[in-house]
């Protein structure tokens, strides 16, 4: 009996020191097991050929790199040459931009009164709803008119003096589509103001169409030189209904007050700051109410009223240029406009789960869907803004400051003298 007791505490049953001894002998080799999967799976993300991994690489790379805050995210994990590797690209795609400037304002002399022929009920309309669709020439007539039947209050004043405005974050939009599939957020007939939402799998945002460019200006922030100011407080300062990011400015640690100007701005004639590298374009507002653009390093031209720099040129000419390089998905701002001269603003949300951001190419696509001509990628990340009648229309990346970071100056488009 005593022999079976003794051998008891040797069996696979035995709750001793000795079993516990086997459990941590265990536990110790399953460590350098799960390192060298680690390993493992390091060395492939970040040195596999694999098109698919590598796309994503870069993609990493490029949105880490994009920001000062947020540089460490690829520096402190992935080697300089790789870093480097993924850069090239994006690098000779900016050096293929230079030289290739504005021939003049491209007209769009395509159909743009597409439902006054698809649409039968078009011919049915008053002369002056023939002409509110004939300027909002994006709207889907048949939710527009939905719309206007449930809320008669809309065109009780008539449809050239319809307001609408459903674009503030709390707000929901309308029902009202565009022909493109874009929900509608706000149109304001008498300054001829359309703001529709657009989306992708990885971001949602507004698109802003003002229609009359001679009401855009590039306003300075107050103190320009010393700090920045918000994009809505120039606006209202300036009498603005809706405003954008304008220049970049030196963002030393992520940190930066909007008062040291990246390169060289003109607001309403006046000059500010020193040209931009080589790569970088310049956008002119010229006194036609035209956008151009030229290289940055080249001189304004004198019928120049407004104008800022960065990159990369989305649209010149007409002409998509070749950004799929720029393939980091962040917040986005960018500006252009259409053959008909409306002014487009897109902003993009940013780094949220629900909208972790795009790429250049998506924004591009946007406003080429929208007849957009020139167009010109403005300074993104946590700048990225777009305000409306008194609010933000889009989320700030930085939920602490939802008015945007402090600006050297804003796109703003004017209401009417008061």
């Amino acid at each position: 009996m005593s022999k079976l007791y003794g051998n008891y505490k040797d069996s696979k049953f035995s709750t001793g020191p000795h079993r516990a001894r086997k459990k941590k002998k265990k536990g110790w080799l399953a460590l350098p097991v799960v390192l060298v999967i680690l390993a493992g799976l390091y060395c492939l993300a970040v040195f596999s050929n694999i098109p698919f991994i590598k796309y994503w690489r870069t993609v990493y790379i490029q949105t880490a790199m994009s920001t000062m805050r947020h540089q460490w995210l690829a520096t402190y994990f992935i080697p300089q040459s790789v870093i480097d590797e993924a850069m090239a690209p994006l690098h000779a795609a900016e050096a293929n931009q230079v030289g290739v400037n504005s021939d003049g304002p491209v007209l769009d002399t395509g159909d743009w009164d597409v439902q006054a022929e698809e649409n039968p009920e078009f011919n049915t309309l008053s002369q002056e709803q023939q002409d509110f669709y004939k300027l909002f020439w994006e709207l889907d007539l048949d939710s527009a008119e939905a719309y206007f039947a449930d809320h008669p209050e809309v065109t009780a004043k008539g449809y050239g003096e319809i307001n609408i405005n459903e674009a503030w974050l709390e707000d929901e939009g309308t029902s009202i589509q565009t022909t493109m599939g874009e929900q509608v957020l706000a149109i304001d007939a008498k300054h001829q103001i359309l703001i529709v939402r657009v989306k992708g799998s990885t971001y949602r945002g507004v698109l802003c169409i003002a229609k009359d460019p001679s009401r855009l200006h590039l306003y300075p922030a107050s103190h320009m030189g010393s700090y920045g100011e918000t994009a809505g407080s120039i606006a209202q300062r300036n009498n603005g209904l809706l405003a954008m990011t304008g220049s970049s400015f030196i963002d030393n640690g992520g940190v930066g007050d909007g008062g040291d100007l990246a390169g060289y701005c003109m607001c309403d004639g006046v000059s500010y700051g020193d040209h931009m590298g080589w790569s970088n374009k310049r956008i002119e507002l010229r006194e036609d109410n035209w956008f151009w653009i030229v290289d940055a390093p080249t001189a304004v031209d004198e019928r120049t009223t407004d104008a800022m720099e960065f990159t990369p040129a989305l649209i010149i000419n007409g002409e998509k240029m070749d950004v799929g390089e720029w393939t980091s998905m962040n917040p986005r701002a960018c500006i252009g406009q259409s053959g008909k001269g409306e002014i487009l603003m897109i902003g993009i949300e940013g780094r949220f789960l629900d909208s972790p951001g795009c790429s250049v190419t998506e924004c591009t696509d946007i406003l080429l869907r929208h007849k957009c001509t020139t167009a010109l990628n403005l300074d993104g990340g946590t700048s990225a803004i777009v305000w409306y009648r008194g609010e933000p229309i889009m989320r700030c990346s930085n939920t602490a400051i939802p008015e945007g970071r402090y600006l050297p100056n804003a796109w703003v488009y004017v209401g009417d003298e008061e």
